[in-house]
């Protein structure tokens, strides 16, 4: 059969029977809290997930219990066995409303700010002189470097606002989404030591749906080739750039993009947590898997609760396939169990 006729043929398919396609393309089974915090402590907002190096721990971001970091005295980052004990907690006041999370090849922890100025959710923060950085530290929880000036919004090379997004290359150099809604809107590339070398997009309040170009860049992901993954949310679509800065794709078959993950097999998970009637109508919310290489999805997994929030946001997986997820609308940290291959 031809490969066109085939492709029409299928699609007809999923029309005319979705749920039986819609199960076949769900190979997981959840659970819905998951991660025991140090004390009995409740789970906070999730914001970042980091598989560990040694495949038997989970790295995670939370808001300290809360949506809220400032004036507590809670650490945020958790490392977490596969039996969901937490066994190492860091980062007490070093953040006011944390977002972005990366771990670079040697092991170190990065974490932005993501609350930009004029935000209520960074208000708290930014009085207290917190706020619009990227923080390196390593996982004993010593700050290694700070990109920005603490509580001092900008738009020039040398200050954020609100940065979202943070990803490492191999190379060291430090790629950062600048920044959360009302932010930046542009995409920003340091060298390792924190020198400026260019940024994409960008002015405060510039969003913008021309081709590379940005509306709420809030996610960012590097693959083996060393392609840059940008989940431009504003705009339902991943921007793909090459280490230059130059556009090479755009992607808006995985909906409207919280959150990406790209595993060693050259998958792709885009959580979309946010589309629906108010955001991306006609697009349901869930986590898309597809194809690195090509962007076919393959695989869906819906999310059927709708809360008026946001749904999930930020997403990693562990050695075995199985997907942890940050739930924002409903406060909790998720495991999604890989059922079969």
């Amino acid at each position: 059969m031809d490969v066109r006729r085939w492709r029409l043929v299928s699609f007809s398919i999923f029309i005319l029977w979705p749920v039986s396609i819609m199960a076949q393309l769900n190979p997981y089974q959840v659970e819905f809290h998951w991660g025991q915090l140090p004390n009995e402590r409740k789970m906070g907002v999730v914001t970042g997930v980091q598989p560990d190096p040694d495949g038997k721990h989970i790295w995670i971001l939370e808001r300290c219990s809360a949506n809220q970091c400032a004036g507590s005295d809670l650490p945020p980052i958790h490392k977490i066995d596969l039996e969901s004990n937490t066994v190492k907690s860091i980062g007490a006041g070093l953040f006011a409303w944390p977002h972005g999370f990366d771990m670079d090849e040697e092991g170190n922890l990065w974490v932005t700010e993501g609350a930009p100025a004029g935000d209520r959710r960074g208000q708290a923060g930014h009085e207290l002189g917190l706020g619009h950085q990227v923080i390196k530290l390593n996982q004993d929880g010593e700050v290694l470097l700070r990109l920005g000036e603490a509580g001092v919004p900008g738009d020039d090379s040398s200050h954020f606002n609100g940065p979202a997004a943070v990803v490492v290359a191999p190379s060291g150099d430090i790629w950062v989404a600048d920044g959360h809604r009302g932010g930046n809107n542009r995409v920003m590339k340091f060298s390792s030591d924190g020198t400026f070398i260019f940024q994409l997009g960008g002015g405060v309040n510039q969003s913008s749906m021309e081709a590379g170009s940005f509306n709420d860049p809030h996610d960012l992901k590097i693959d083996s080739s060393g392609r840059v993954f940008v989940a431009d949310r504003g705009n339902n679509r991943i921007q793909i750039f090459n280490q230059q800065g130059e556009l090479l794709d755009i992607w808006t078959q995985f909906g409207r993009p919280s959150g990406i993950w790209i595993d060693a097999n050259e998958r792709i998970y885009v959580a979309d947590g946010m589309s629906g009637p108010q955001w991306n109508t006609g697009w349901e919310r869930g986590i898309r898997i597809g194809d690195v290489g090509t962007g076919y999805v393959t695989e869906f997994i819906p999310d059927f609760e709708m809360p008026a929030a946001s749904g999930i946001e930020f997403l990693a997986t562990d050695v075995n396939g199985n997907i942890y997820a940050g739930q924002v609308g409903h406060q909790r940290f998720e495991k999604y169990i890989r059922t079969r291959p």
